[in-house]
């Protein structure tokens, strides 16, 4: 018998959300099995997660890797939750889009008959994207649920820097769903906007460089103009709050407010004075993008509360930036 909450299972485990994941169900009670990519080159430093609060009892790493799907089989067995974290894709790499894809779909679908049989888990989350229902064409004003990516039109209008990665998140969301109704599998998938916030994970995440690349000298990141934002603990807690709601149902947006980019930059000129940050006119040349706003509606009706606003969003990175070293 399981001591505490019960065993569940986190793909995915060293990257930035995964990481806040396991750290806020550490502290909640449940014991955990973290899944890593192997590299047989070189073993992993995974102290940074052996050491969270809880970990010496409560965490277990293994080994396992999207291009096997039989590979989770093991850190599934006994679960009575799975949070799929993991993401295939290797943004140095620019892989051909069907790689992508097919690699992200089917370790997906791979990880949820591991699920069923496994005859434990009663409900798997999986972490989608914004960019699984932001990219349409349309130009609505704030999107739900309702809304999703259009695949075609990402693959004629390639105006998202990473559209292979929005292509492969909607095909896999709309995968894990559709497979999740077809063998009575509760299937709940979480829609995180852009996010920020402190992290557990040694390396920088894309997401901190982008809003913070003028202070780092990068001159070309992935930038915005506008996008909807949330910090990386909510992002945690939704997890989790959604695990143990008693029927939560398909899609959530989690979001917790809409920045401009001048919004950004007039919080960080107050706040940090020595980042010399840039004026709004000096970069309406940038081709970058406006995001759409996401309603979180649905989620908050649900009975979750967002706990962090935009300037903790951008203060809290920034803190654990300095205290990595990064700043």
């Amino acid at each position: 018998m399981e001591e505490g909450k019960g065993r569940v299972c986190v793909t995915g485990g060293t990257g930035f959300i995964g990481s806040w994941i396991i750290k806020r169900l550490l502290q909640a009670g449940y014991s955990v099995n973290a899944t890593v990519r192997p590299h047989p080159e070189q073993k992993k430093d995974l102290s940074f997660l052996t050491n969270l609060p809880g970990a010496s009892q409560k965490l277990q790493i293994l080994n396992a890797d999207l291009n096997n799907a039989e590979s989770f089989k093991d850190a599934i067995e006994g679960c009575i939750g799975v949070f799929h974290v993991a993401s295939p894709m290797d943004f140095e790499k620019n892989e051909p889009e069907e790689i992508v894809t097919k690699r992200s779909v089917d370790g997906a679908l791979g990880i949820l008959k591991a699920c069923v049989a496994s005859k434990t888990v009663k409900r798997v989350i999986y972490t989608s994207s914004a960019s699984a229902n932001s990219f349409n064409g349309k130009e609505d004003e704030v999107k739900d649920e309702s809304s999703w990516s259009d695949v075609d039109y990402l693959r004629t209008s390639k105006t998202f820097g990473l559209w292979t990665y929005a292509i492969s998140k909607t095909l896999t969301e709309k995968a894990v769903l559709e497979f999740g109704e077809q063998n009575g599998l509760d299937v709940v998938t979480l829609i995180p906007t852009f996010v920020v916030g402190p992290f557990i994970c040694p390396n920088l995440p894309g997401s901190i460089l982008s809003s913070f690349y003028f202070a780092f000298g990068d001159k070309d990141p992935i930038g915005y103009l506008q996008t909807p934002m949330v910090h990386v603990d909510d992002v945690a807690r939704a997890q989790i709050f959604l695990l143990e709601h008693p029927n939560p149902k398909e899609r959530y947006n989690c979001s917790a407010c809409f920045a401009t980019l001048e919004k950004v930059l007039e919080v960080i000129s107050v706040k940090y004075p020595e980042f010399h940050v840039p004026t709004i006119d000096s970069l309406k040349e940038r081709n970058d993008l406006k995001f759409p706003d996401l309603s979180s509606k649905k989620l908050m009706d649900a009975g979750f509360e967002f706990k962090y606003g935009l300037e903790e969003m951008l203060t809290d990175a920034i803190a654990c930036c300095k205290e990595k070293g990064y700043l």
